[in-house]
Parts: structure tokens; C-alpha cells; sequence
């Protein structure tokens, strides 16, 4: 799955084959095809292993309510670096036009604003809803800088000037 998370992240999801993935790998492609049946699924495998990922890093934050948002998105700059490919994925998945991608896009998403908004209320946090959207918001935004190697847009980057 990471070799596919590499291939789906610098090729796109039309211009990479299972082919592609199963020579990466070492494997023959009906070896791929007995795990994931079409590229549909090795994707759609491949950002659920990217979202349990980062919402389990989101979650093991213990920070004061002054600095919870911004420690969450310190770990997913970590997550940025450690994991590129994956999170670069996730984060763009909404772009990819497929119907159950798409549907995947919008129940995680949902999701992780659902998590997020109950984590901002239990701490207390004023206006919960903005915040937890801006948390959103900002994620896709350092998604931006880090596909346009333009750092200075991400808030969260300690080496931006």
C-alpha cells in the first residue's frame, strides 16, 4: 500500500495502473487483483489506511484548550513528513471525480469535522463549529503548500519564513 499511496500521489489516480503498482512492488498484477479487485479499491484501501492514520494522531493529543488546534495541526505537519503520500492523498481525495471516491471524500471528511467539533466543545473552546472548520480549512491549506513546495502558506511549518 505505501508503494500504491507513491504512485496514486506522484502520478494521479488516472495515470496509475495496477500494472504500475505490482511492478513497484515485485509482484505480478493478478497478485494485486487477489487482494484488491479493481484500482477503485487498492485507492480507496489505501485512504482509509491514510485517514485511521492521521485521526489516530489528531485524537492522542493532549493539549490545553488554548493550544489544541494548533498542537493537532502540529501533528499533522508531522504526518506531512513522515507520511507524505498518504496525507497528500487524503487530503485530496475530494478532487478525484470517481462516485465512491467522492463518497468516501464526503463521509470522512464529515467525519473528521464531527470528531473534531465534540473534541473543540469538550474543551471548551468558543465557537467549536468555526474552528473545527477552520481546523479543515487550514489542512487544506498547507495540502496546498506542501504540493506547491510553497511553505510559507502552511501556519504550521516552523522552518516558514
Amino acid at each position: 500500500m505505501q508503494s500504491a499511496a507513491a504512485l496514486f500521489a506522484s502520478q494521479g489516480y488516472y495515470k496509475t495502473t495496477t500494472a504500475h503498482v505490482a511492478n513497484a512492488v515485485g509482484v505480478t498484477q493478478p497478485y494485486v487483483f487477489h487482494f484488491f479487485k479493481t484500482k477503485e479499491q487498492l485507492y480507496l484501501a489505501v485512504l482509509e489506511k491514510a485517514f485511521e492514520r492521521m485521526m489516530q494522531h489528531f485524537f492522542a493529543v493532549d493539549a490545553p484548550p488554548d493550544q489544541l488546534s494548533k498542537e493537532m495541526g502540529r501533528q499533522f505537519d508531522l504526518l506531512l513528513h513522515s507520511q507524505r503520500n498518504e496525507m497528500l492523498l487524503l487530503m485530496q481525495s475530494f478532487t478525484t471525480p470517481e462516485p465512491a471516491v467522492r463518497q468516501f471524500a464526503k463521509e470522512k471528511y464529515s467525519l473528521i469535522y464531527d470528531r473534531l467539533l465534540e473534541r473543540f466543545m469538550k474543551a471548551g473552546i468558543p465557537n467549536p463549529q468555526w474552528e473545527a472548520s477552520s481546523f479543515i480549512a487550514t489542512g487544506l491549506t498547507v495540502t496546498l503548500s506542501e504540493v506547491l513546495e510553497l511553505p510559507k502558506l502552511n501556519p504550521w511549518c516552523e522552518t516558514a519564513p
